[in-house]
């Protein structure tokens, strides 16, 4: 695993410190957890977002509903999902 250096604030440090401590995990593996589920969280709001916008057009919801529904039909396909 290659390694970069970072400037956080101090109190940062000190509460990564702490969950290390207590969790016995690695301060890089608790940042790259942390990193991760905030990398997340921004995609589902940017996408809430960007649903709550296609409702706003009465046109473009309609179309997505009729996607939506013809999706639907490939439900009863036969094959098994996983």
């Amino acid at each position: 695993m290659s390694t970069m250096t970072v400037r956080i604030h101090e109190d940062t440090h000190r509460s990564l410190k702490d969950l290390a401590q207590q969790t016995g995990e690695a301060m890089a593996d608790i940042l790259a957890t942390a990193i991760e589920e905030y990398r997340r969280q921004h995609f589902l709001k940017g996408l809430a977002a960007d649903f709550a916008a296609l409702r706003r057009d009465p046109a473009a919801w309609e179309e997505e509903l009729r996607e939506r529904e013809a999706w639907d039909t490939t439900l009863g396909d036969g094959l098994e999902g996983d």
